[in-house]
């Protein structure tokens, strides 16, 4: 009998392909892919043994068209850790873990689903013994590796660092899988893809010397400003000869950052021979500027932008065929330069999915520059640290914590274990940076109403007020438009995406034309949106926040600093978020001790507050590190649930669709075309989304506002808008209407 591991198109399977052969190519991809992370021989196995269960005659028909579904996903397990001498079964678990989910995703090793390891273990079923005349395998010394060295796991990290290994393998096994199915259907007639990029290596000195030509417009430009950027950048090149590892860079808005650590890590992975750089950005809103930036500076053709709403609209006028190479990147990260977001980067390192684990292993010898990393969430802050030094310690990765406020991350042991960061900072002397950048003046006000704000808006042709809520900033904008004040801008997230988008481009326009722009928003304009107002008002919140706020008045410096106030209010009739009403008590508890709250002093005294606050278990508040635990000779890792919780934005929102654009009513027309997968179109939607309570999309649902789309199709996956009504061009979603508004002449 011929065993065959996917079909073809001839009758007489002429062009199937064997499993013999799939197996074998699998494991030297797999074992190539895994080398330089030490994991060559368990990459080999995973790859050979994957597929073990498709020696079983039910397979084969079901090949042959067949109904019906047989699990070929455990065997493979089954039989390794059947066949391994006891002294291997550590490593033979972490492979077999791999094994099981190369389809269906990481197990969790006991759970109270059928598809656990353990469940899945009692219940594999039989294979053909032919499987051992058609491979070639060996067994023998799979712990032997210095890797797998438990000496060099320290006790209190051990169960996580074996776990992440676990992980290495699975995206080795996942990707090389992938590829060689995809080369198998491209040799018998399918369309072929283009997965070749160049290495980092093959670019560096062009990345270098055209970074160089983009520097030195700018290094003759007159200022003080300009000449203090320069000097920034000198220094930080001049520490790219560092040793690997953790770094700090901390430079106050306004200082060239961005640039600067694109320099470093490009002079950096030189030195070091890292295989990529991965910048990663905290928020969707400011990923535009940043890739349009490394673009300009290092080619269109070699940077892969990557995140939720990345897809056709962001690969526009470019040639077809670079379009699907760029689509392609982003399933395994072998572009040289990835610009990507935190929740894309932290959560495929905790994912048990396939195709967000897939690219793992091209994270390893990484040059990764964390920008804003003050925004890391503080309840998943100790594994997200883990990981960190993870990578730094033993896949080779240097890491570049990137903010003009550094999170004091060195305040608590278990943040890092072995990798400290104390003589890691890259920037010259930031205390003295922090005084010479200085460009504004935080001071409080107390309490004020809305009627106090506006009469402090109405004083200011430009200014800017951010508050804690959309509720607020709702009726803030509504109370000052009936005031009269004109170049009134409203920016929250009851706008969807690309709707703020354009909002932002109108409110630049306006400052740079000295037009009337009074911006009423809540936090979104903080995370690193380029906008430079003269004045604002900021609702109390932490410190950090409140830094961030300061970063949006007199952003360039073209004014005196004694002008440029950001006041900090109390507002009367709307109480914070309960996590802001603790941030807000840690700041007061560190006011009295600091003159200049701003200082970096003031910041690392206000993050030790809250951090010691909130507590261990608080820094990890989903128990991911309980959940990754062993034994001396057996695992107990909880890949799936940890999967599932571990969240960087944890809204408890629900997403509604407003396709009022003709691209977006383009892509929820094809929520009816059957062959396009529901993820896809999820990800060409985000964009158009905006996140509301889960009982105010009921209510719209129930008046008749919104509806299910394609729900016979796709479930109860995607919620379009149907009415215009409530959503108004000024504003954004307004579903508190929902109760009362008339759907006559409101639809679409």
């Amino acid at each position: 009998m011929s065993w065959y591991a996917h079909s073809g198109h001839e009758r007489n399977k002429a062009d199937w392909q064997r499993l013999a052969d799939h197996l074998t190519a699998v494991a030297e991809l797999a074992g190539r892919m895994a080398k330089s992370l030490g994991l060559e021989r368990a990459g080999h196995v995973a790859g050979l043994f994957h597929d073990l269960g498709k020696y079983n005659p039910a397979f084969q028909l079901k090949l042959e068209g067949r109904e019906g579904r047989v699990d070929h996903s455990t065997a493979g397990a089954k039989v390794l850790l059947d066949l391994v001498e006891p002294k291997d079964k550590l490593i033979a678990e972490l492979i077999a873990y791999a094994i099981l989910g190369h389809h269906a995703g990481l197990p969790d090793r006991t759970n109270e689903t059928d598809a656990c390891f353990n469940q899945r273990m009692e219940r594999s079923a039989p294979i053909d013994g032919a499987w051992r005349d058609e491979l070639r395998f060996d067994l023998s010394g799979l712990i032997s590796h210095a890797l797998m060295n438990r000496a060099r796991f320290k006790k209190e990290t051990q169960g996580f660092a074996v776990s992440f290994m676990g992980r290495m393998i699975f995206s080795c096994l996942v990707d090389a899988d992938f590829k060689d199915t995809e080369a198998y259907y491209a040799s018998i007639g399918q369309a072929g893809v283009d997965r070749d990029w160049p290495t980092l290596g093959d670019l560096i000195d062009h990345f270098i010397a055209r970074f160089d030509a983009h520097m030195a417009r700018f290094s003759a430009l007159p200022g003080e400003l300009n000449r203090l950027r320069s000097d920034v950048l000198s220094h930080v090149r001049a520490k790219a000869v560092e040793a690997p590892g953790l770094f700090t860079l901390t430079v106050p808005t306004g200082g060239g950052k961005t640039l600067a650590s694109l320099g470093f890590a490009l002079d950096h992975a030189k030195r070091h021979g890292h295989s990529r750089i991965i910048y990663v950005i905290p928020f969707t809103s400011i990923i535009d500027q940043t890739a349009a930036i490394f673009r300009t500076v290092l080619g269109e053709d070699h940077v892969l932008e990557h995140h939720s709403s990345v897809d056709e609209e962001k690969f526009d006028g470019r040639a077809r065929e670079q379009k699907d190479k760029l689509k392609l990147a982003t399933e395994d990260w072998a572009a040289p330069v990835v610009v990507t977001t935190n929740v894309q980067l932290f959560e495929s390192l905790f994912s048990a999915r396939t195709s967000r684990a897939r690219k793992l292993h091209n994270i390893a010898n990484s040059v990764i520059v964390l920008d804003e990393a003050q925004t890391l969430p503080r309840g998943l802050l100790i594994p997200t640290m883990r990981v960190l030094e993870e990578l730094a310690a033993r896949y080779g990765c240097s890491i570049v914590l990137c903010t003009a406020t550094q999170p004091a991350l060195c305040v608590r042991p278990d943040f890092l274990h072995g990798l400290p960061l104390e003589g890691r900072e890259l920037a010259p002397d930031p205390l003295n940076l922090q005084h010479r950048l200085a460009r504004n003046h935080i001071r409080h006000a107390g309490e004020m109403d809305n009627v106090a704000l506006i009469a402090a808006l109405a004083d200011h042709e430009q200014a800017l007020v951010i508050v804690n809520s959309r509720r607020h900033a709702l009726e803030l904008y509504r109370e000052a438009q009936a005031d009269g004040l004109n170049g009134l801008i409203h920016l929250t997230t009851r706008l969807y995406p690309a709707h703020r988008k354009r909002v932002l481009a109108d409110v630049r326009e306006r400052l740079e034309a000295h037009l009337p722009c009074r911006l009423i928003a809540t936090s979104l304009i903080e995370a690193g949106v380029d906008v430079d107002f003269p004045i604002a008002w900021r609702a109390e919140a932490g410190l950090d926040q409140i830094v961030q706020a300061a970063g949006r008045v007199n952003r360039e410096g073209k004014r005196p600093r004694n002008e440029s106030i950001v006041t900090v209010f109390t507002p009367v009739g709307y109480a914070p978020p309960r996590e802001i009403k603790g941030l807000i008590g840690d700041m007061k508890r560190i006011i009295d001790r600091h003159d200049d709250l701003t200082a970096l002093a003031a910041v690392e005294d206000y993050f030790g507050e809250v951090y010691w606050r909130v507590g261990e278990k608080g820094l990890d508040a989903k128990n991911i590190l309980g959940r990754l635990t062993m034994t001396r000779q057996e695992t107990d890792f909880a890949y799936r649930a940890i999967s599932e919780d571990f969240r960087m934005i944890e809204s408890g929102l629900a997403p509604v669709i407003v396709a009022t654009e003709e691209d977006a009513q383009k892509i929820v027309d094809q929520l009816r075309i059957e062959n396009i997968s529901s993820g896809r179109l999820a990800r060409d939607l985000q964009p158009y989304i905006v996140q509301v309570p889960p009982k105010a999309r009921e209510m719209l649902i129930r008046n008749g506002h919104a509806a299910y789309e394609q729900p016979e199709l796709r479930g109860d996956q995607f919620v379009v808008l149907k009415s215009s009504g409530v959503y108004r061009g000024e504003v954004g979603l307004l579903w508190e209407d929902a109760d009362y508004l008339s759907l006559e002449n409101a639809i679409f």
